[in-house]
């Protein structure tokens, strides 16, 4: 407690921690022999207990880690904030604390230098996160002999390196998260083999090449985010096999290809975003007829071509519909109870050649001319003010489904994560 906290008054103020004078921050449970031995099981350190704050120069002694070994969380959130600190290899390496089952390690920008190898000896660990710190360097192929393992996150780092083919060995993962770093190479097809994963975010990284097929394999799987990578097409016919999956984000990758038609197999898909991602051609017809549950879908900054299919007006939850910056042409023929309930969600901007008939004309936020104007070879205010409305170089980003997707995200998280 020393070496973590900024009150040397700490011990007189709880010399007996468990029993008649708590502290917040420690839990501790009885020995499962004798029940007037009191075993300390948790200790969490975070906004959460204000009093005392971890001191300046805070660290983790190894020895005094050893020293608990009946230990099963630690949690310090917003503890390393000044100089660099860097996690010795030794903390969890000569007999670490075999009952560690959680480590959460958030939230600590002065926590640096690689993240170590030795963790992977924590054979107990069922939790590991390590998001929001300052940590470089690869993925330890050493994480990989954790086969109890759950959770892993280590997503708001400096991780660099490639994903591991070994990371197939993390049978009971269900939540991974490598977002928010710059790893490079490609998704490793051992992805496949995590059946049990149910949570995939490598977003936010440079990861290239093409989605392998065994992606696929993965049955369980509900939330799938590979967005803001440079991962070309076409996207592998294997996907069809998700039939759980609910949110397919793909924005901002270089897939250039038509509109997948493998979406269209996902029945269960909530939010799917495909902005941004080099697509080409009409919008098919049919190409989401079978999503009955879909709620958010962004297609814009791509180069589709053609007319809005009418058959996305029936699609009975859809609430979100972003189609701008395309090259889409013709009558908006979207019935205008559609129009009317979406609003300023449905955004069709940047399509120059777009018109509305005499139904929609009312709607003013579509931002397109009377198709009578266009006719006739004129041009109405609404045409000039869609390119008025156009951002510098003619990209601009659509109405809120980054808020969408953003929020679906934190909601499917919070039902997966455990509770510490």
């Amino acid at each position: 407690m020393a070496d973590l906290l900024g009150d040397p008054a700490w011990p007189q103020l709880h010399p007996r921690p468990c029993t008649d004078t708590p502290w917040p921050g420690l839990q501790c449970e009885a020995a499962p022999d004798d029940a007037r031995v009191l075993r300390a099981s948790r200790l969490h350190f975070g906004p959460d207990v204000a009093t005392p704050p971890c001191r300046p120069g805070a660290r983790l002694d190894a020895a005094s880690l050893r020293g608990l070994p009946h230990l099963k969380t630690l949690s310090l959130f917003g503890c390393f904030a000044g100089a660099g600190v860097e996690l010795s290899a030794a903390l969890f390496a000569g007999g670490p604390p075999s009952s560690l089952e959680q480590i959460v390690l958030k939230s600590n920008p002065g926590l640096r230098g690689p993240i170590p190898a030795t963790l992977g000896g924590l054979r107990s660990l069922r939790v590991l996160s390590l998001s929001q710190n300052g940590f470089g360097g690869g993925i330890p192929r050493e994480l990989a002999g954790l086969a109890a393992l759950q959770q892993l996150d280590l997503s708001y780092n400096n991780i660099t390196g490639e994903i591991p083919e070994e990371i197939g060995g993390m049978a009971s993962l269900t939540i991974l998260d490598l977002s928010w770093n710059g790893i490079a190479g490609g998704v490793p097809a051992a992805l496949g083999k995590l059946r049990r994963l149910q949570k995939a975010d490598l977003s936010h990284n440079r990861l290239a090449g093409r989605v392998p097929p065994e992606v696929g394999s993965l049955r369980e799987l509900v939330f799938l985010d590979l967005s803001h990578n440079a991962l070309a097409g076409p996207l592998p016919g294997s996907l069809a096999g998700l039939s759980k999956l609910q949110y397919l984000l793909l924005q901002e990758n270089p897939l250039g290809t038509a509109v997948p038609s493998v979406v269209g197999a996902l029945r269960r898909l909530q939010v799917l975003g495909l902005s941004e991602c080099g697509l080409t051609g009409p919008i098919p017809r049919a190409a989401f007829a079978a999503l009955g549950s879909l709620t958010a879908l962004s297609l814009d900054r791509n180069r589709l071509d053609g007319p809005i299919p009418a058959t996305l007006a029936a699609l009975p939850h859809l609430g979100q519909l972003n189609l701008s910056q395309n090259r889409l042409a013709g009558e908006i023929a979207l019935p205008g109870e559609f129009v009317a309930r979406l609003g300023r969600r449905l955004d069709v901007r940047g399509n120059d050649e777009l018109c509305v008939g005499r139904g929609l004309q009312g709607s003013g936020y579509l931002v397109a001319p009377p198709c009578a104007d266009r006719r006739d070879g004129g041009r109405s205010p609404e045409g000039s003010g869609a390119a008025a409305a156009a951002a510098p170089g003619g990209r601009r980003r659509g109405y809120g489904y980054g808020a969408v997707g953003v929020l679906a995200c934190h909601v499917f998280v919070s039902s997966l994560v455990y509770r510490l």
